[in-house]
């Protein structure tokens, strides 16, 4: 298919396209601001737009919207957070019917780096020595990687505000990589940094002498209960990384919708990303469109596929 189909609505769509990527695309706006996008396809043919597809951005706990009706599909970050809305657990008090369309590939971990000159060998240790550390962590606390912190804390019984209670600090930040985040770093003005995005600052932080803690056994089956991964980055992924880390996997971006959507609707998705997977941008560990609907080290999933998706990939000769 060609870049942008013949025709003066088209021409109008992707101008309107256009103007809200930039809006929502502004880097200096806060995470918790102006930055996501709703598109609907429908009918504006009549006094009011009547919509049939809406898709939007935003975070995990649009699930709701999706199976409310009130979205047909969204996108979230990481995979963890679909599997606790379809296990009803963490975020969700209850199942919700959410299945997956596609999962767009990105290999990312999560894990938690402290200084030596701390003395913390484990997150156990800092509410036992009641330890003022200054952490770097995401300045949004509705933020995903804010909701997991607070998940991961509360399986060593404490929060965020005990460990300011006792002295403790938050160096805030935007995205991983946020420039006051490296500077901080730079000039040993933090402690710890828990976060995701780890190609944006963690080689960073381990040549700054930085190591990454791994979570005790007790900590990684109460995070793995609620729906996260344990995984693995092997020694030299990065090149400060001397030996295997286990950590919990942050991969995948989950597209999905509601189990009662049509099997059509699903299917035709599907074939909409087929046909524009030139035209969409990629990361490094995409390796084609059938590793879209499966289980992989960038596309984790632990929710079904809708069966109208599922019946796209293996019709097109793809295993699910």
């Amino acid at each position: 298919m060609e870049p942008l189909p013949r025709g003066a609505n088209f021409q109008r769509c992707k101008l309107m396209w256009e103007i809200g990527l930039h809006i929502a695309g502004d880097p200096t706006t806060p995470y918790y601001g102006n930055r996501d996008m709703m598109i609907a396809v429908g009918s504006g043919s009549a006094d009011n737009y009547r919509p049939w597809l809406r898709m939007a951005t935003g975070a995990p706990h649009l699930a709701h919207a999706v199976c409310g009706g009130e979205l047909e599909m969204s996108m979230v970050n990481p995979s963890g957070f679909l599997t606790q809305a379809y296990r009803g657990t963490g975020l969700f008090p209850e199942p919700l019917p959410v299945r997956v369309l596609a999962i767009y590939p990105s290999w990312d971990r999560f894990v938690y780096v402290v200084h030596p000159r701390t003395g913390l060998n484990s997150l156990a240790e800092i509410k036992e020595k009641r330890y003022p550390l200054r952490l770097s962590i995401r300045e949004d606390k509705a933020h995903s990687t804010r909701v997991l912190v607070d998940q991961t804390l509360a399986a060593y019984g404490f929060t965020l505000e005990d460990l300011q209670s006792w002295g403790g600090s938050l160096q805030l930040n935007g995205g991983p990589g946020d420039k006051r985040r490296l500077d901080a770093l730079a000039a040993g003005s933090i402690d710890a940094i828990f976060d995701e995005g780890l190609i944006l600052w963690f080689e960073q932080a381990l040549a700054a002498g930085m190591k990454p803690i791994p979570l005790d056994e007790p900590a990684f089956e109460d995070l793995q209960a609620i729906g996260w991964r344990r995984v693995k980055i092997p020694a030299g992924r990065f090149p400060h990384l001397k030996s295997d880390h286990e950590c919990l996997d942050y991969g995948g971006w989950p597209l999905y919708t509601r189990a009662s959507l049509a099997d059509e609707d699903a299917y035709k998705i599907c074939d909409a990303i087929a046909a524009r997977k030139d035209e969409i941008f990629w990361e490094d560990s995409f390796t084609g469109i059938g590793q879209l609907g499966q289980d992989t080290a960038a596309t984790p999933r632990d929710v079904p596929l809708h069966p109208g998706a599922e019946r796209w990939y293996k019709e097109h000769g793809f295993k699910t």
